[in-house]
């Protein structure tokens, strides 16, 4: 077992049934999965950089990211429908759960000057969504060999009915947020 998840087992799920008294387990808020999305407007043009974004979302993450196609045509964008225009990558389990470390311990102390994540990225269900300038701050990630920068989107999908349930949740785990 993970270390993240044994600390979700052993302490956040006590403290968050004491804190919002929950009769029974089911009820207590979980991690079910996290999905990370890396639109690339430029892959429009220019194959390979679809093929970059495809090949870091899957050093990021450890598993294989899948491509993702426009659904309409846009002349104006010079884009064609079933065009891939980005990448996506759903984790779940074992996977889930060592990314959340390593993003928490390890990529978020890499950006410059970080003071926290704003507390607006939920959706009203729970879910917590936060956006990435660069793919840099991955160690996974060999800064001498980018040739582009992506930024990326990273989903946080929990079973919280409400977002107070879900922030309580992504706090105890070790997601630092603004004062």
């Amino acid at each position: 077992m993970n270390c993240m998840q044994q600390h979700y087992r052993e302490k956040v799920v006590p403290a968050l049934q004491e804190r919002f008294g929950y009769k029974n387990v089911m009820q207590i808020p979980r991690l079910e999965k996290i999905v990370l999305n890396m639109g690339v407007g430029d892959a429009a043009g220019n194959r390979k950089i679809l093929d970059e974004a495809v090949d870091t979302l899957s050093a990021i993450t450890g598993q294989k990211a899948m491509v993702t196609t426009a659904k309409k045509a846009i002349s104006n964008f010079k884009l064609r429908e079933g065009m891939g225009i980005g990448a996506k990558v759903t984790l779940h389990g074992d996977n889930m759960w060592d990314f959340f470390y390593r993003f928490v311990n390890i990529a978020l102390p890499r950006v410059r000057d970080f003071r926290g994540l704003a507390r607006r990225g939920f959706d009203g269900r729970g879910n917590f969504t936060l956006g990435i300038k660069e793919q840099t701050i991955f160690v996974e990630i060999d800064i001498d060999k980018v040739s582009h920068t992506f930024g990326m989107d990273i989903s946080f999908v929990t079973s919280a009915k409400t977002d107070e349930e879900g922030r309580a949740l992504l706090e105890a785990l070790g997601l630092p947020y603004r004062k």
